[in-house]
Formats: C-alpha cells, sequence, structure tokens
C-alpha cells in the first residue's frame, strides 16, 4: 500500500464532500460542521483553506486514490492537527503514516490536536504520532446533536 501526501487540487473536494456526509463518520468525529450537506458552506471553507498561507492542507492518496485529507491550521503557538480519511479505509494504518508524513513537513510545536473522548481510533492515531493528552473539554457536537465530552492533545518539541 503506497500513501503519499499531496497538495489539494480541486478534484478532490467532492470526494472530501462525500466522506464528509456518511453518517457513521460525522458520528464517530462528532466535532463537525452543523449541516455537513451545506454544499455552499463546504466550497466557502474549502476556498479559504486553499487560499490562506497560514494552513497546510494536504490531500491522502492511497496507490493513487484519495482517501482524505490532513491539514495543520490556526494561529502560532496554537495551531492543531486535524483529519479525515473514508470510512471504508478505517483500520489500515492510513490516518497515522499520512499524520506521521505531515508531521515531517510542519516541524513547529507545539501542535494540537482534539478528539471526541470515546473515538478510539483517533486517539490510537494521535498517540502513535507522539501526542498526550494535555487536557479535557465537553462541548456541542453536531455530529451527534449532543454535549459530547472531547479530549485535547499535544505534540511538544
Amino acid at each position: 500500500m503506497d500513501i503519499a501526501l499531496r497538495p489539494v487540487h480541486g478534484s478532490d473536494l467532492p470526494v472530501f464532500f462525500r466522506q464528509l456526509n456518511d453518517p457513521e463518520s460525522l458520528r464517530m468525529a462528532a466535532f463537525t460542521p452543523e449541516d455537513p450537506a451545506d454544499r455552499d458552506r463546504f466550497d466557502a471553507k474549502w476556498a479559504h483553506i486553499r487560499s490562506s498561507p497560514e494552513i497546510v492542507a494536504r490531500t491522502v492518496l492511497v496507490d493513487g486514490d484519495v482517501v482524505g485529507s490532513v491539514s495543520v491550521y490556526g494561529e502560532a503557538g496554537e495551531r492543531e492537527v486535524t483529519y479525515w480519511i473514508d470510512r471504508a479505509h478505517w483500520g489500515r494504518g492510513i490516518a497515522t503514516a499520512a499524520l506521521r508524513a505531515l508531521l515531517t513537513e510542519v516541524t513547529e510545536r507545539p501542535l494540537y490536536a482534539r478528539a471526541a473522548a470515546d473515538n478510539a481510533g483517533s486517539l490510537r492515531v494521535l498517540r502513535a504520532c507522539g501526542f498526550e493528552v494535555t487536557g479535557k473539554a465537553r462541548g456541542y457536537a453536531a455530529g451527534r446533536g449532543e454535549e459530547t465530552d472531547e479530549l485535547v492533545l499535544s505534540l511538544e518539541g
């Protein structure tokens, strides 16, 4: 399995939109857009992401096929990682490999991440990449339609 990152192309966006609208993925991710089916809002968000020099966004490819995205965003000293892998590819080490590749490209530290406290897969990915739990929060998770516990993780030096 060949896992690679590349800059996001416009042709990736329909794939990302489809992935974002998978009900099981939304529930697992928890902290998602209020209305993931709003294509105009999705397109506006990705236009901002792709035009912002502060955001490093990459498409995740497996054997040349688009399977997700991985990004770093936010203000200096508060930058966060985020990733989304198509549910059909969960459990194969793709998110871990993609995040490790991004962390090689983006060398600034600290970096932060957030995950629903019960999202064992995402927490496994983050811990495998060196992130450690540094805090807890609770907030409204649109992907679940309810208040949800969240863990805050950091990657130092």
